[in-house]
C-alpha cells in the first residue's frame, strides 16, 4: 500500500484504488484531510459529490456546493471538501433528504447504498479498547474516532463487562445514544471491511486467536453456505439473526 501521509497534496496514481477517479488523465487529486477515517479506508466528501453522486461536474462546482452546506455527514454539515467519508458514514443531502450508507462491498470495495425512508439515523460503531477514567466510569473508544462514557452506578467497582472490545454499538448520529450492543461471538453476522473479502456478511463461525488481531483469523459462513476467513482486524460485528441496518441487495 502506498504511502499517504507528510504529502499535502496526492498523486491520483497513488490513490485508493476503489477511488472513482481518472488517474492517467490527471496526475493529482484531493488528499483527504486527516479525520475520523485513515485515507485508505475513506475518500474525500468533493468525489461523493462530483464522482459518485454527480451533483457536480467539476471541483469548483462541488467546493462551491459543499461550502454552502447542501451536504450532511452522520447528521452534520460538512463544509469541507477534503473530510474523510467511510465506514458506515451517513451522507444526506440537504435539500432532497436523500440519505446513502458508506457500506463494503465486494470487488468495489465501496457502495453508497440508499438508506430507506423509515430506516433512523443510526450507526454500527466497533469497540476498539476501553478505558477507566475518573470516579471509575468507562470510555469506549469506537470507530470513527468516536468515544462514549458510560457511567457505573458504583465507582468502587469499575468492571464493566456489558460492553466487549471488537464488539458494536449501534448509535444514533449525531446524538451518540447508545440504541442496541452485538457482542464479537459465533453466531453472529459480521461484515468484512477491508482486504480482498470486503463486503462479504456471513454468520461468524469460529474466531482463532493469533498475535494481535491482524494475525488472529476469524471463519464466516454466508448465507449459500460458503466458509471463508479474514482477519480480525478486518471484522465488524453488524447483527444477531439479521443485520442491524440495511444492506445493498443480495449482502444478506
Amino acid at each position: 500500500m502506498a504511502r499517504m501521509g507528510g504529502q499535502r497534496r496526492l498523486k491520483a496514481l497513488a490513490a485508493p484504488k476503489f477511488w472513482p477517479i481518472l488517474r492517467k488523465e490527471y496526475k493529482w487529486t484531493v488528499k483527504p484531510r486527516p479525520g475520523p477515517h485513515p485515507t485508505e479506508l475513506s475518500i474525500p466528501l468533493l468525489l461523493i459529490v462530483r464522482n459518485v453522486l454527480g451533483y457536480a461536474k467539476t471541483a469548483r462546482e462541488a467546493r462551491k456546493l459543499i461550502s454552502e452546506g447542501h451536504f450532511k455527514v452522520d447528521g452534520r454539515v460538512r463544509k469541507d471538501y477534503k473530510f474523510p467519508v467511510g465506514l458506515m458514514d451517513i451522507i444526506e443531502i440537504v435539500d432532497t433528504g436523500e440519505r446513502y450508507r458508506f457500506v463494503p462491498y465486494p470487488v468495489t470495495f465501496f457502495k453508497l447504498h440508499p438508506l430507506p425512508e423509515d430506516e433512523p439515523n443510526v450507526k454500527p460503531v466497533r469497540i476498539e479498547d476501553k478505558t477507566t477514567v475518573k470516579g471509575g466510569h468507562i470510555q469506549l473508544n469506537l470507530s470513527g474516532g468516536r468515544n462514549i462514557l458510560i457511567r457505573v452506578k458504583d465507582p468502587r467497582n469499575p468492571v464493566e463487562d456489558k460492553y466487549k472490545t471488537l464488539g458494536t454499538l449501534l448509535i444514533t448520529v449525531p446524538e451518540q445514544e447508545i440504541v442496541d450492543y452485538v457482542p464479537l461471538e459465533e453466531g453472529n453476522l459480521a461484515i468484512v471491511y477491508a482486504g480482498r473479502n470486503a463486503g462479504r456478511v456471513g454468520v461468524i463461525k469460529e474466531v482463532r486467536r493469533g498475535w494481535g488481531r491482524r494475525r488472529s483469523i476469524v471463519t464466516l459462513e454466508d448465507r449459500r453456505g460458503n466458509l471463508f476467513q479474514t482477519s480480525l482486524d478486518y471484522i465488524l460485528v453488524i447483527g444477531r439473526d439479521r443485520p442491524l441496518i440495511s444492506l445493498p441487495e443480495g449482502a444478506w
